[in-house]
This record gives C-alpha cells, sequence and structure tokens, in this order.
C-alpha cells in the first residue's frame, strides 16, 4: 500500500516535501496533484521508476512523458527553444500549457519520442508542484492519473478523490492529498513548438488565452 502524505497546498511542509524527495530519488512513483489534473509522476532521472510509468499507464516507448520544469530557464536545459517558441512560452509560463519540443541530451531516450526526439514539458502555476521540484533538484514525470471507463469517458468534475486514491494504491508508493475536495478533470492545452508555427493539437485549460497569444 501507498504511503499517503497530507500535505498543505499553499504552504507545503518541507520535512514532508524532503521526504518525498527522498524517495523519489530511490525509485518511488506518486500519485500528486498538479494545477490541472491529478498526475502519476517520479523523478525523471531514474529509469527503473519511468519504466514502472510507462508499464502502469501501458504506454509504448513511442509515446513521449510529459515532465514538470520549474521554469522557462529550466528547460532551455532540456529543449532546444527558438526565438519564437521563447516568445510565447514567455507570455504562458507558468501555467497549464504542454509544449513539445526538440529533446536535449539531457532527456533520457525513454522519456522522448524516440523518432522525432521530442519531449512534453510543463511549468505547472502550482506551489506544491513548484516546492517538490525546488526540493527534488530536477524534473518530475507528470501523466494523468485518471483512469477512464469502459467507454473509454474520462471522469466528469464530481469524480471522488477517494476512487481515484483507491484505484492506485497499490500500484504507486506515495499519494499525496493536498485536502481538496473536488478533482479538476480538465487536462492541459497542448501547444506544438517543434516547427516555425505553433499549433494546438490539443485543447484544454487555458486553451482561449494560448489562442490569442499564438494569432498575435
Amino acid at each position: 500500500m501507498a504511503t499517503v502524505y497530507s500535505i498543505h497546498p499553499e504552504t507545503p511542509q518541507q520535512r514532508i516535501l524532503d521526504t518525498v524527495a527522498k524517495d523519489l530519488k530511490n525509485g518511488a512513483i506518486m500519485l500528486y496533484p498538479t494545477d490541472t489534473v491529478y498526475a502519476i509522476g517520479c523523478d525523471l532521472n531514474v529509469k527503473s521508476a519511468v519504466e514502472r510509468v510507462r508499464s502502469l499507464k501501458r504506454m509504448s516507448n513511442e509515446k513521449p512523458l510529459t515532465f514538470l520544469c520549474s521554469s522557462l530557464s529550466n528547460i532551455a536545459d532540456y529543449a532546444l527553444v527558438t526565438d519564437t517558441a521563447y516568445r510565447l512560452m514567455k507570455r504562458l509560463i507558468p501555467g497549464t500549457y504542454t509544449f513539445l519540443l526538440p529533446a536535449t541530451k539531457l532527456v533520457p531516450r525513454l522519456v522522448m519520442n524516440p523518432k522525432r526526439k521530442t519531449t512534453g514539458i510543463r511549468v505547472p502555476n502550482h506551489r506544491l508542484c513548484q516546492a517538490l521540484l525546488k526540493t527534488l533538484g530536477n524534473p518530475i514525470i507528470s501523466t494523468s492519473a485518471y483512469i477512464a471507463d469502459e467507454n473509454g469517458a474520462l471522469p466528469t468534475l464530481d469524480y471522488e478523490k477517494a476512487r481515484l486514491f483507491d484505484a492506485l494504491d497499490k500500484v504507486v508508493d506515495i499519494i499525496i492529498d493536498d485536502g481538496s475536495r473536488q478533482l479538476q478533470t480538465e487536462v492541459s492545452t497542448i501547444i506544438d513548438l517543434t516547427t516555425d508555427e505553433a499549433e494546438i493539437i490539443r485543447e484544454g485549460l487555458g486553451v482561449e488565452f494560448a489562442e490569442k497569444w499564438i494569432d498575435y
């Protein structure tokens, strides 16, 4: 069974953050809140943990995993950012946007798209995520934790957090509970920045704001 940590969403307790970061570096995977949906995550640099996340989500190695960075300057360590991409991201970061970008050598092969050499990166507007990133010292994998029903539909806004926790209790090592009663079920907006023309390839939270700057 997973260890559950109750963390304050605005002022996360550092002692808990330290414990979680230590466990992540030792290969743990976690269920944690973000500014979009609850996510399954691990240390970007721990191969065994990334493999477990892929297995849990039944994701092929051809599909890139999104990860969280702490800032725009941090993104530049893991992706090749053109001037055009930089200007757009500067308007949207931090926020509910995933950017598809050409990966640098710092991105593990198991995380990126092996054919296109691209990766998905987010900078969350979320105090707990930012505190985790700062304490860990490197990016965190972030893939949606929601489990679709038999028809492939995602849960509605009245989806119970307890149900999600129960579903993943035996397959993750850590569950972070921020005290929220209802769960956010809208995903991030995905923006492809691998070419000179930015393109929204999935509409999610904040899409209207992103469209204004893409068309600007």
